[in-house]
């Protein structure tokens, strides 16, 4: 009785010892998909650090000059490391396993670090691979319903796609649709969002003005993928040029 009794035990050990083994990555992969603040303020001021002993320089990846200002910046965690500025890499970025990139706002007047939520990159990526595909077979992309000057829904069944392409928003979780712009450039549609920014946070935004910063600045993230939008009417808007 005492020997079944023991063999129940250890069986149940090693179960939850097997359990255990299991539900641990995902456990750590689960952390490193949420926006963690302490570590968001560590890069912070270890971007701080890294332009006091530079003399004003960033800590950035050289990227080309018409990369899109929101991917522009990106942190390169190796030249804080050289400088023993950090001893290790955020969990929640892209280089140590996490889902996000760390980038640069304002980098030449007040640089803010935030986050680019890679899940967006890959919804992007998913689609573009189709429309590739699309192109490689005809002369125009696949336009849907024009919904402002230049910029297009797509006309997804084309793409082989059983309904309208989104991603999931990082300000609001909400699903954002992915239009196109006349050269079949695919982007996020990013007006869901800033209505209700515009509404939540105080501004004093003007026609003309770029308001994806409305975003940028009172939230982790930044509207990557996105055009450039402005106000009018209290709405936001395509800045698309006047033809």
């Amino acid at each position: 009785m005492k020997k079944n009794t023991y063999i129940q035990a250890v069986n149940a050990f090693l179960i939850v010892f097997l359990l255990s083994g299991c539900l641990y990555p995902e456990n750590e992969l689960s952390k490193n998909k949420v926006p963690n603040e302490a570590q968001l303020e560590q890069v912070q001021s270890a971007v701080d650090t890294f332009r006091e002993e530079t003399g004003g320089l960033l800590p950035i990846r050289t990227k080309p000059s018409d990369t899109p200002i929101f991917q522009k910046y990106l942190i390169d965690f190796k030249k804080l490391k050289e400088r023993n500025i950090i001893a290790e890499i955020p969990g929640t970025a892209f280089q140590n396993g996490g889902v996000y990139q760390y980038t640069i706002i304002y980098p030449e007047e007040n640089p803010q670090v935030k986050l680019i939520d890679l899940r967006v990159t890959d919804a992007i990526r998913e689609v573009n691979v189709k429309l590739e595909i699309y192109r490689s077979e005809h002369i125009y992309p696949p336009y849907g319903q024009e919904v402002a000057d230049g910029i297009f829904k797509l006309d997804y069944k084309k793409l082989g796609l059983e309904s309208e392409p989104y991603v999931v928003s990082p300000f609001s979780q909400k699903n954002l649709p992915i239009v196109m712009d006349a050269q079949g450039k695919l982007y996020v549609d990013y007006r869901i969002d800033l209505n209700n920014a515009l509404k939540k946070y105080d501004h004093n935004y003007e026609a003309g003005d770029d308001i994806r910063y409305l975003l940028a600045e009172n939230t982790p993230f930044v509207p990557a993928y996105s055009l450039p939008y402005t106000i009018k009417d209290g709405e936001p808007v395509f800045n698309t040029p006047e033809k």
